[in-house]
This record gives C-alpha cells, structure tokens and sequence, in this order.
C-alpha cells in the first residue's frame, strides 16, 4: 500500500467496524515500530484472530501486539490498571513472552478506578429505559471526573509517588460516594497498591515523541458516529474518536504526515441505544457476533444496511479520509445487502458547530424517525468518495486484499 510513514486508523460508524483487524494486517504486512492508542479507554473491543486459531480481545494494548510490535498509550487514554493487568495475562497466555516490555503509557494519562466504573455502572441503571448505551467500564465517568476535579483525578505518573496516590484515590472515592452513595469497589489501600504495581511494571514517559521515532500506527476506539461533540448526543461515548488526536500529536512531536484510514463495514452495526436508520432485524439474526454480542451494560447488538448518508456525515466531519478499509465482505457472499442513499429527500446531514450539542440532540431526534431509501449495496469508495485501500473477506490478516492507492 502506498502509504505516508504513519497510518490513523479511524472507524466511520458506531464503532466495530473491525479496526482491530486492520491494524492486524498492517502490522503484519508493513513496518510497524509502534502501535499508538490516542482516545478512548478499556472498553474498547477489537478482535483479532490469527491464521493459526489464536483469539484476543484487544482492549488496551495495540492490535499488532501478537507480531511483537509496541504499543504506546498516549495522555488522550484512559488507562484501567486492573484491565490491563488481565489483559496482559491473556497475552501470556497466547505466547507474547513480556507484554508489559512492549508497553509505554505517557505519565499524564488518566487512570481508570474501581469507583468510576461502579459510578458508570449506578449512573446508567438509575436510567432505566433512557439508557445511553454505556459499556459500564467508567470511561465516561473517568473523563467527567477529571473535567469537573482536575485536581483530584489520577494520572498514571501518581502512581510513582505513594502518598499523593493514597490522597487522590480517597479523594475520588468519598467525592462519588457522597453523591451516589456506597460503591461496590475494593479498598483504597488495595488499589493504590495495584496501581503502584501497574506504575512499576510499565514504562511511564512524559510524551509520545519517543513513540513517534519510527513509522506507526494510530489506532482508534469506537467510531465517530459515537463522537463526543460529533455523535447523536446524548447516545455517544466521552472520548475524540476523529483523527484529531492523532494529529495533535504528530504535530506536537514533528512526526511527519500520515494516512487517514477509515474503516466501514459492508452493512453498519451499532451496540446498545440510539439511532440506527437502517436497523434490520433479519439482519440483526442472520449476521450474529461470534465475539460481540448482546452486553448487559452495553445493551443490544444491532445490524442494518449500508447507511451512506451516516457514513458520509462522519467522512465530512472528520475533514475528508485518504483512504478506506472496507470490511465483512464475505457478507456480500451470503446475504443480500442493499444500501441507503437517502433518508426520504434527505441525503446529507449538515454537520453543526464542534461543540453544539443541543444541534446534535436535534440530529438524534431527526434520524430517530428518518426512514431508509434503499438501493443494491454499490461501490462503498464511489459514495464515500474515497479510494478503497483494502478489503477484509474474513477475520484474520491473511484474508485482507490489498488495492492499489494514489493517497499521500
């Protein structure tokens, strides 16, 4: 693929377009010094399958992690000890001799506690039918404490100093327990210490320039359908999911230009509440997760057809992508997918200004109700207007199909 030397991988929709397995294949077929996290947190969930049978859910770590690459967790995650810490041992488990060797986290990261994810979890039960649709990990409640305390949330670079993490952690635990009342979470002793284990066991550094010395990938959470200033509010997650972050720090550190890769799926998903023009329920039956169904915070696993207009609206807001990865088209060979051109006369949402989320309310009230035009499912790169650089048949890098690109 002819490629600048760093790639941003970026999903167009809801999020599980399959950029785990993207990034799996460019680490496999190109080289990938490191892996660059640069939103989101543990609640991501990208599968990737190799050739030989082997399965990970990766979450924190990159997905090239399985062919030794680096992973590099910039300040823009929300880093989850505990998880990771689980995560790693899985890693283990499939062969990666030392997965915390192979681990930088930038000291001003977030850190993900015991207290935000039993705050996320009593937030969207006390919702009722409202729910937004939360993974119940406390990503959301991570950054809303951190806006509203700044001073009181965890870094990962406080994991170095004993006390000022016993004082910050107890701070966050009587700050959410006086408003939501007893939390089910361990000690504040117990998690300071595995926190300082977690501080000693990966390498803190102060900035993701080290990261950025040799060609990398970025790789995205969720999808920009679900953005935080882009997404249909209020059924969107707390986290950048555009190439913006990505950029801030290539432009921080001089590291040079990168592809803008945006992934979709031959049909478009979404898990849990909010709106879905193109939900099928025959789809929903006939196309299941092998490992992404139904979550109990999450909600349900939903499928439609090729929503072009949606797609459209996040290439837009996104500032334009040089470049597709089109997943799930052995889907193509199964089913009859069809694709939507217009809802009715509509067939562009007017993106508003970054940060109006009243305007992004309206557009969650409009879709709500928008009714599908369909049409058969065409050339995905043609209505996106952007060439397509590869295309997945299956779950694995050895089922990827590269296509020739001019993008620079």
């Amino acid at each position: 693929m002819n490629t600048p030397r760093h790639v941003i991988v970026v999903d167009l929709g809801y999020g599980d377009a399959g950029k785990g397995t993207i990034v799996d294949w460019l680490c496999a077929t190109r080289p990938v010094s490191t892996v660059i996290r640069f939103n989101g947190g543990a609640q991501t969930a990208h599968n990737v399958v190799t050739p030989d049978g082997r399965h990970h859910t990766f979450a924190q770590f990159g997905s090239g992690t399985l062919h030794g690459v680096r992973t590099h967790l910039s300040r823009y995650m929300m880093v989850d000890p505990l998880a990771l810490a689980a995560e790693a041992a899985h890693l283990a488990e499939l062969g990666v001799a030392a997965p915390f060797e192979l681990l930088t986290v930038d000291r001003e990261a977030l850190l993900t506690t015991p207290w935000h994810r039993a705050a996320n979890r009593a937030r969207e039960a006390a919702r009722g039918d409202d729910r937004h649709g939360s993974c119940g990990m406390g990503v959301g409640e991570t950054a809303a404490f951190a806006l509203a305390h700044p001073d009181l949330a965890v870094r990962a670079g406080d994991t170095g100093s004993p006390a000022a993490l016993a004082r910050k952690l107890g701070a966050l635990r009587d700050a959410l327990t006086a408003e939501l009342g007893p939390l089910d979470a361990p000690p504040v002793a117990a998690v300071a210490e595995a926190f300082r284990w977690f501080g000693a066991a990966v390498r803190l550094v102060p900035s993701s320039r080290q990261a950025l010395s040799g060609p990398c990938v970025f790789e995205g959470a969720q999808g920009v359908l679900l953005d935080e200033w882009r997404g249909w509010h209020p059924y969107t997650t707390w986290s950048t999911t555009t190439f913006d972050n990505a950029e801030t720090l290539l432009a921080e550190h001089g590291g040079g230009n990168a592809m803008r890769l945006g992934v979709v799926r031959t049909y478009t998903t979404r898990h849990g509440a909010g709106p879905l023009v193109t939900e099928d329920a025959r789809l929903t039956a006939a196309l299941p997760e092998r490992h992404n169904g139904h979550g109990p915070w999450q909600g349900p696993w939903r499928a439609g057809h090729f929503d072009a207009v949606a797609h459209r609206y996040a290439v837009e807001v996104c500032g334009g992508v040089d470049a597709l990865a089109v997943t799930h088209l052995d889907a193509t060979e199964r089913h009859e997918l069809k694709m939507c051109l217009s809802y009715g006369t509509l067939d562009r949402i007017v993106p508003g200004e970054r940060g109006d989320l009243a305007y992004q309310e309206k557009l969650t009230q409009t879709l709500s109700t928008a009714t599908p035009v369909y049409t058969r499912l065409g050339d995905v790169g043609e209505v996106l207007d952007a060439p397509i650089a590869v295309t997945s048949h299956g779950p694995t890098w050895a089922d990827k199909r590269q296509r020739s690109t001019t993008a620079a």
